[in-house]
């Protein structure tokens, strides 16, 4: 579902005029947006049977995780963590699937709590808490590359994917940013490299006021960003995707 044009002015107006004061000044803890989970330092050999598997952790707002089946049991695969856009499901990232086939790729694609994720309306909270369990959970489950762990998203799952990617990149080593429209502004720990795409015709996150703004700020704060527009509206083309993914797995 895409966000009314008052709503997305508003988050994109507040946030991208603060998005160069990451780190000015402390940040609560329940407010930075930090995830503990991370890979054992010894994975399992056991991975799951290929396809779609749903994580049982809430029956409402589950996870699903996805498994290709080229997945070998004792090769490390990169992963990426999929964001939905606001009104979204797991189902509605599930484009990133065949891709994932292609490459090679674990897709772990959790659901917001709410209508969209929490931080675009407010602070970091409950969906900070899922998306860990959801990742120890995934961590337990298949053994994975950690030199290429992403976190992606479209529309707010690409903003809330920035969001988290730049306090997380300590975990995460990439970040892939569909169409996103902010930052939510937090402390950065680690340099993650990201990807963003955005259309040149989005009527919902118009590019002007939203990637073309990001991108500079990313790069002036030294994070490596590979930059892709394209002739289109608020979506993410089968191309862009592929490319994304094929960046993440090299």
């Amino acid at each position: 579902m895409l966000r009314p044009m008052t709503r997305a002015w508003t988050a994109v107006a507040t946030a991208v005029a603060t998005l160069g004061c990451w780190a000015s000044g402390p940040v609560g803890a329940a407010q930075r947006g930090r995830f503990e989970a991370r890979p054992p330092s010894t994975p399992g050999s056991a991975t799951p049977e290929p396809g779609e598997h749903r994580l049982g952790l809430n029956g409402a707002r589950d996870a699903t995780l996805y498994i290709p089946h080229r997945a070998v049991a004792n090769v490390p695969m990169p992963l990426m963590v999929m964001l939905h856009g606001a009104g979204g499901s797991a189902r509605s990232v599930s484009f990133t699937f065949p891709l994932a086939e292609e490459r090679g790729v674990v897709i772990l694609a959790p659901e917001s709590r709410a209508s969209t994720w929490d931080a675009i309306r407010g602070e970091f909270g409950p969906d900070v808490a899922f998306i860990d369990r959801a990742l120890r959970e995934t961590f337990q489950r298949v053994r994975l590359d950690t030199a290429r762990l992403a976190i992606g998203g479209f529309s707010d799952g690409a903003s809330y994917a920035l969001s988290l990617g730049i306090p997380n990149g300590d975990l995460f080593t990439h970040v892939i940013a569909f169409s996103p429209g902010f930052v939510v502004p937090v402390p950065p720990a680690g340099r993650p490299a990201v990807f963003v795409s955005h259309g040149t015709q989005d009527q919902v996150l118009p590019i002007d006021v939203t990637s073309r703004r990001i991108v500079p700020q990313l790069r002036e704060a030294g994070y490596q960003v590979t930059f892709r527009e394209f002739e289109g509206p608020h979506r993410v083309p089968d191309a862009i995707a592929r490319e994304a993914l094929e960046w993440l797995a090299r």
